[in-house]
C-alpha cells in the first residue's frame, strides 16, 4: 500500500452495496447486529456480534465470533483467515471486498446509511452508502464473477433464485440451501438446465440478484453439486477456448457445402441433425442454442464437419451475441 492509500471494506453486494468502511491500523473492528458495535448491519441473517477484524503488524485477520451462519471468506467458511487485498467476505447477506482506497479521494458522493439504529452513525470510522442503494443481495458479475458468487452461495446454504441481467440475456439459477436445482436462460425450458448453467457461467457482465426461492418444480432436476457443476464448466470452456480457432466467429453464418462432399448415408444421426440445424438457422449461435447436448459437444461436432468440409461459413457474418460458451 502505498502513501496516500489505505485498506477499506467495500460492499459489492446487499443491503449496504456501494458503501465503504475504512480500516484503520491498529484498530480493531468489531462487525454484528448490535447498535454499539463498530459496524453495525441491520440484518435477521447477521448475529449481534457476527465477526471481528483486526490489524496486527501489517496484516488483516478476520475472526468469526460464534455466529449462527458463519463467516466466508473467497466461499470458505472460516474461524479465522488473514484477508487480502481483493479477498471477498460473506456476512449475512452483504458481501464484501477488501479494497484500498485514496486517503483523500472525495467524500461527496456517499450519504451516510439511515439503517443504523439510534447512535450508530456517530462512530468513526462509519459505513457510507450511496443514497438510493439496493435493498437486497444484489451485486454486478463485473465486480464478482458468477462462478465466485455460486460457489458463496453455496457454502453459505442459500436458498432462491439467483437471477442474472447480461446485455442480450435474462438468466436464473434456481438454488435450494445452497444446490443448483435448475437453470433458464430467457425461460427457454427447452434448454438443458445443466447447459444453461454452463452458459451463464462465462457471462462476464451484467446485474445479479438473489429473488425469494420458487416455488415451481421441474422436470429433469439437476443432482449433481454444485462444486462439481462449476469445475466442470471451467473444463469445458477450456476445451472450447482450444478449438475456437477452429471454427467460425459466433456470429458467423453457416451454411451447407456446395456440393456436399460425399453422401448424406455416411453421416450417423447426430451429424444429420446438426447439418439440418444448420440449414434451419443458419448462424453459429442458432445451431448452439437448438441443439439439447453441450456447447462442448456441439463444438466438437462442429470442429468435425467443417473439417470435413461438410459445412463452410458464409461470406457475411450476423450480428449475433458473444456471451455463449
Amino acid at each position: 500500500m502505498g502513501d496516500q492509500s489505505q485498506f477499506a471494506l467495500r460492499f459489492i453486494s446487499g443491503k449496504y452495496q456501494g458503501g465503504e468502511f475504512l480500516i484503520k491500523m491498529g484498530r480493531e473492528i468489531v462487525i454484528g447486529r448490535a447498535s454499539d458495535l463498530d459496524m453495525v448491519l441491520v440484518e435477521d441473517m447477521v448475529s449481534r456480534k457476527h465477526a471481528k477484524i483486526s490489524t496486527l503488524n501489517d496484516q488483516i485477520v478476520i475472526q468469526d465470533l460464534g455466529s449462527t451462519n458463519g463467516t466466508f471468506v473467497n466461499g470458505e467458511k472460516v474461524k479465522r483467515s488473514r484477508l487480502r487485498e481483493g479477498d471477498r467476505i460473506l456476512i449475512g447477506t452483504s458481501i464484501v471486498k477488501l479494497v484500498t482506497v485514496d486517503e483523500n479521494r472525495p467524500e461527496s458522493s456517499f450519504t451516510p446509511t439511515t439503517d443504523f439504529p439510534p447512535g450508530a452513525q456517530t462512530r468513526e470510522p462509519e459505513v457510507r452508502r450511496p443514497a438510493g442503494a439496493t435493498r437486497s443481495m444484489a451485486g454486478t458479475i463485473d465486480e464478482i464473477p458468477l462462478p465466485d458468487l455460486l460457489q458463496l452461495l453455496s457454502t453459505s446454504r442459500k436458498s432462491g433464485v439467483l437471477e442474472i441481467h447480461s446485455a442480450a440475456h435474462v438468466g436464473r439459477i434456481f438454488l435450494r440451501e445452497g444446490q443448483i436445482y435448475y437453470a433458464t436462460i430467457d425461460e427457454n425450458l427447452a434448454m438443458p438446465p445443466q447447459k444453461a448453467v454452463y452458459r451463464m457461467l462465462v457471462w462476464q457482465s451484467g446485474a445479479f440478484e438473489l429473488r425469494p426461492a420458487d416455488s415451481r418444480t421441474f422436470e429433469g432436476e439437476l443432482s449433481e453439486p454444485t462444486e462439481g457443476l462449476l469445475m466442470e464448466a471451467m473444463r469445458q470452456l477450456d476445451e472450447i477456448n482450444r478449438m475456437r480457432e477452429e471454427l467460425p466467429a459466433l456470429g458467423a453464418a453457416l451454411q451447407l457445402a456446395r456440393p456436399l462432399p460425399k453422401p448424406l448415408r455416411e453421416l450417423n444421426p447426430g451429424q444429420l441433425d446438426m447439418l439440418q440445424l444448420v440449414h434451419e438457422h443458419g448462424t453459429f449461435t442458432g445451431v448452439l442454442d437448438h441443439m439439447t447436448s453441450t456447447d462442448l459437444d456441439t463444438y466438437a461436432a462442429l470442429a468435425e464437419l467443417f473439417k470435413a468440409r461438410w459445412i463452410t461459413a458464409a461470406d457475411t457474418a450476423t450480428d449475433g451475441p458473444t456471451e455463449e460458451v
